[in-house]
């Protein structure tokens, strides 16, 4: 199985670091998400799709940065802090902390734009069957970031997805990633809606077949409910592998995976 994204292969995990500073106490809403006037109807469910489609900004996902390189797919999701970020394990470790940073709705050629700016991983979560093992089924990982300059949490600037812990691995699931500049130039995000499953060869896992999610797009959300870049829905795992652009895979979230996450929250 491929992994899809980190520019260095994981050969050593890095230690749990966490760095001086509180966060700051913010609500956990996903802010900003646009409020429908009384009587006004839900957007419909996407339809489903067999190859990607450039996504426009989703300005709650972005790329990891790591000083002047960019690699693997994040999204911020909701917490009571608002400031943890949900990724692949194997994106998130083997890298120096000191200079990995999330840069939310990046774009652009080359090194790209920040619309966002970048926000400073404090700390990162991993299950520790990823550290002992690599286990597919657990390739995620929680990152805790610093508020910006201006003392605002990443949530509050961008907003966030709900996390899921019980969902069925039988979904339709819209994913957005970011593909590597190989394939995607410009540096803009992807999108999939397709029917998800549970993967025959990694029962806890799920798959979708959907062509375009190239290497880059790994830590890429599985979002359930979404209606649009201001009505995310719910994550229930993050694209970690697959054998091919069309079939990709990711880790379904699970208790497991919210005492990682839980970890992140405290960091």
């Amino acid at each position: 199985m491929r992994r899809l994204g980190a520019v260095c292969r994981v050969v050593a995990l890095i230690t749990v670091v966490t760095v001086g500073g509180a966060g700051c106490g913010w609500s956990a809403a996903s802010s900003p998400q646009s409020a429908r006037t009384p009587g006004e109807a839900a957007a419909p469910p996407p339809g489903t799709q067999s190859s990607a489609v450039p996504a426009g900004r989703v300005s709650s996902v972005g790329v990891l940065v790591n000083g002047d390189d960019h690699s693997c797919t994040a999204s911020v999701v909701a917490s009571p802090h608002g400031n943890v970020v949900a990724t692949a394990a194997h994106c998130a470790t083997g890298l120096p902390l000191d200079t990995l940073e999330f840069a939310p709705g990046f774009s652009g050629a080359a090194t790209g734009t920040f619309p966002y700016g970048k926000w400073k991983v404090r700390a990162v979560q991993v299950d520790d069957r990823w550290t002992e093992d690599h286990e597919d089924a657990a390739d995620y990982a929680f990152l805790t970031v610093e508020p910006d300059t201006k003392g605002r949490n990443v949530q509050s600037v961008v907003g966030a997805s709900t996390p899921e812990w019980g969902a069925g691995p039988d979904q339709r699931a819209t994913v957005v990633g970011y593909p590597d500049p190989d394939h995607n130039p410009d540096n803009h995000p992807v999108m999939c809606t397709t029917d998800v499953r549970q993967d025959p060869d990694e029962p806890a896992m799920m798959r979708m077949e959907c062509g375009g999610f190239w290497v880059g797009t790994s830590g890429s959300p599985w979002l359930i409910g979404y209606r649009g870049p201001d009505r995310l829905g719910r994550i229930i795992g993050v694209l970690s592998g697959g054998d091919t652009d069309v079939e990709s895979t990711a880790a379904l979230f699970d208790a497991k995976a919210r005492s990682v996450y839980e970890r992140a929250t405290r960091a």
